[in-house]
């Protein structure tokens, strides 16, 4: 196979770009360096095109080891032919490569196989050849060995029915074996085929219920007053999830058409012993199909061959493929489901993780809570903590005036103007308490700045707070002083405070938590690190957990980075890198460029600009008559006037000199600028206000294959429908919106009981 080639057309562009990019790839080079600074080389292939290619490579190099491989044992067996080979060397898929070398595979121990230790293969082959003139029996009454005393017992065949079920099994296996056949089967159970699901009947656990009366009637004598028991809460727990999955109770939907997010959602009720899962395939169609290729006359049947040749076909399908092919279908089926949800956690996590950070900000970060009170914490522009405290507005304590007193206090001491409240439990009553906060400080305070709020998603910050990273952060704080921290940085910079927490607890996906961790973890991964790169860091402000994923850097070379910092003072130059333990000149290739410098001895090392490019840089300044002051660096890209000619004095390709005149025009250009902004607020609005036909402003959280859910200032989520997505088709929601998108949406429906809430952008109620 054209590995190249193969590539090349799946990702439709140039084969020299694909040829190029293994060779950069090969070579060590990370796939953001690669994105940035090898456009040239690539005819600028984005990061990612080339994750994709990256991914298809890996597959396909794996997937011709396999055929060696299987050409390897197949020839040691003395069983290759020409033919076999070149359908090996053909075949596109593992699956496909498996297919063949089924019949060439070591077997354990099987009906055919013992049946072949009896020495019943010719019987099987005289029948294949469906030319029997006589009863198959008298044939078969040849191979009786029941009176030789030379055959081990165990071995005997006592009766000619006993040698026809012999060659029956041998037949059916020799079916089971035929890679063409196992085609066939798949691709119409795929096309015709369904899958039905039905309600699994709850389990009892053995014994209980006697158990439970004995311990309820010692409680009654003993006149202990009632209680909801462990057992109860459980019960009851369960049965609310059961009722997650009652629209599969009694459901059958085409094996061609279900989407993914049904398939994720039936393995889980599967999984919890809610459902019972069947594939439903078209079988007498199959098995006419199979007759078809197998029997050679079926218009003019074997009287004696064909009606036995058809019991050994329905054997073979039924018992030996129809199960394998059920489980080969249902697995392909999880891979694309699974394949699409990563595809939409990592749409949904980019846009995320690329919120615009909320700058020059004191931020203070409402974490809240019922019982244990809702935590504080006051940050600077900086990030830097301030003050925390704990207040208790919620119930059971209700200290609402109190802590009206106690965050006004921290707003005037330390001119908080926004505050960051985590949308989890007793959100909704803290957002009213916040609400009157800022409407009291308003009249209090006339002349201060305006007070507002932001309702930010609070997912993974329970995960980051008891992580050993946290703790190392804020070693003499509470978990919850750590969350309200994190709350407010969430505001400050979403990327910088987002990249601590694993990307899985973030919660921006649709059935995350039921994909192949290893292939989730390294999708994620690769999201987390094109955004940071992206976006560059400060190198003497970075967090270790930023610095990892800068490309280049592991999570070691990270921590000795932050090591020299606290060690040596804060960096002068990116060359001070090559100080740095572990940190080669390969590593220091590879993170250069996306490492940023301010106030250091080197004007470059503030941009994105690579130091390899340095000298071309200062070549060209020189010759436009520019200082190396930042100040005059974005007259250069008024100053060139034939990009082509200059690129090729420089010494450098015309991309790269495109992109060096972009950033010099605007150094360290933050993309995240062109993201919409935060919706803020000074009042508040809860499910009770809703009316149909209401139009408000939201923002999107989350987007799933079946449509979008927004924020819309109260308590829950609304969804908005794929429906009522556009006026026109949609085929895929992220087509329209991303995460973190500013939109208007009309209220379709309020269902409070169930906490549900219709909405729509196209005005279709």
């Amino acid at each position: 196979m054209d590995i190249i080639q193969k590539i090349t057309d799946s990702l439709k562009v140039r084969r020299g770009q694909v040829e190029a990019a293994v060779k950069l790839i090969d070579e060590g080079n990370t796939i953001p360096f690669i994105a940035r600074y090898r456009k040239e080389a690539t005819g600028s292939l984005n990061d990612e095109q080339l994750r994709s290619l990256s991914e298809q490579l890996t597959y396909l190099r794996a997937l011709e080891e396999k055929k060696t491989q299987v050409l390897s044992s197949i020839q040691e067996q003395g069983k290759l032919t020409d033919e076999l080979r070149t359908k090996i060397e053909n075949a596109e898929t593992q699956v496909a490569v498996d297919d063949l070398y089924r019949p060439y595979r070591p077997k354990r121990k099987t009906r055919a196989s013992i049946a072949r230790e009896k020495g019943l293969a010719p019987l099987a082959e005289y029948i294949l050849t469906q030319d029997a003139a006589a009863p198959l029996e008298a044939e078969a009454a040849r191979y009786v060995t029941s009176s030789d005393a030379s055959v081990p017992e165990d071995l005997r065949v006592n009766s000619p029915e006993e040698a026809l079920a012999g060659a029956s099994d041998i037949i059916a296996e020799q079916i089971s074996d035929e890679a063409d056949l196992r085609t066939y089967i798949r691709s119409s159970t795929m096309e015709k085929g369904t899958i039905r699901t039905q309600e699994k009947p709850a389990e009892k656990p053995a014994g209980s219920s006697g158990k439970a009366s004995a311990a309820a009637g010692k409680t009654a004598k003993s006149g202990s007053a009632p209680s909801v028991s462990s057992e109860g809460k459980a019960n009851k727990k369960l049965e609310e999830r059961r009722g997650v999955y009652e629209m599969y109770y009694d459901f059958e939907e085409p094996v061609k058409d279900i989407p993914g997010h049904r398939i994720l959602a039936i393995n889980r009720g599967e999984k919890e012993k809610f459902l019972t899962v069947t594939l439903c395939a078209p079988e007498e169609d199959i098995l006419a199909g199979l007759e078809t290729r197998i029997l050679k006359n079926p218009k003019h049947p074997n009287a004696y061959t064909t009606p036995f040749l058809k019991g050994c076909i329905r054997d073979s399908y039924t018992r030996l493929i129809a199960p394998a092919i059920e489980r080969e279908i249902r697995s392909e089926l999880t891979d694309r489901a699974e394949d699409g949800a990563i595809k939409v956690f990592r749409g949904n996590l980019a846009q995320l993780l690329m919120q615009p950070p909320i700058a020059g900000r004191v931020v203070l970060g409402w974490d809240p809570a019922f019982r244990t009170g809702c935590k504080i914490a006051v940050v600077d522009e900086t990030g830097k903590v301030l003050d925390t405290t704990v207040v208790f507005p919620t119930a059971p304590q209700m200290k609402v005036e109190e802590t009206k007193r106690t965050i006004k206090a921290l707003i005037a001491r330390y001119h908080v103007t926004l505050i960051s409240l985590g949308n989890g439990t007793a959100s909704r009553e803290s957002e009213q308490v916040i609400a009157a906060i800022i409407k009291e400080y308003a009249a209090e305070h006339p002349k201060a700045d305006l007070v507002q709020y932001v309702i930010v998603n609070e997912a993974g910050a329970s995960v980051y707070s008891a992580s050993k990273l946290a703790t190392e952060e804020f070693p003499n704080f509470d978990v919850g002083q750590r969350s309200a921290a994190s709350m407010a940085r969430r505001l400050e910079d979403p990327l910088a405070e987002l990249v601590k927490i694993d990307p899985k607890a973030i919660g921006v996906g649709q059935y995350q938590h039921d994909c192949n961790e290893k292939k989730l973890d390294e999708a994620l991964g690769g999201v987390v690190e094109d955004c940071v790169n992206k976006v560059g860091v400060d190198l003497n402000t970075a967090s270790f957990s930023l610095l990892s994923y800068i490309s280049g850097i592991s999570v070691p070379v990270a921590k000795n980075i932050v090591s020299y910092r606290e060690a040596n003072g804060a960096f002068r130059n990116r060359r001070e890198l090559l100080k740095v333990p572990k940190l080669g000149p390969k590593a220091f290739e590879q993170c250069a460029g996306f490492l940023r410098i301010s106030g250091g001895n080197e004007p470059l090392d503030g941009t994105a600009v690579h130091p390899e490019d340095y000298t071309a840089v200062k070549t060209l300044l020189k010759e436009l008559g520019l200082s190396d002051d930042p100040s005059s660096f974005r007259m250069a890209k008024i100053l060139v006037r034939d990009r082509k000619k200059t690129a090729g004095r420089l010494g450098i390709g015309e991309v790269t000199l495109s992109d060096i005149l972009a950033e010099l025009e605007k150094p360290a250009r933050d993309p995240r600028e062109d993201m919409p902004k935060p919706v803020l607020k000074s009042d508040v609005l809860s499910m009770d206000d809703l009316v149909p036909g209401m139009k408000l402003r939201g923002t999107v959280r989350n987007i799933v294959d079946f449509g979008v859910f927004v924020d819309i200032g109260v308590h829950q989520d609304g969804l908005v429908h794929i429906s009522r997505l556009s006026d026109h088709f949609v085929k895929n929601p992220m087509d329209v919106v991303k995460v973190g998108d500013v939109v208007d949406v009309t209220v379709v429906s309020v269902d409070p009981k169930k906490n549900r809430i219709a909405l729509s952008m196209n005005g279709k109620m």
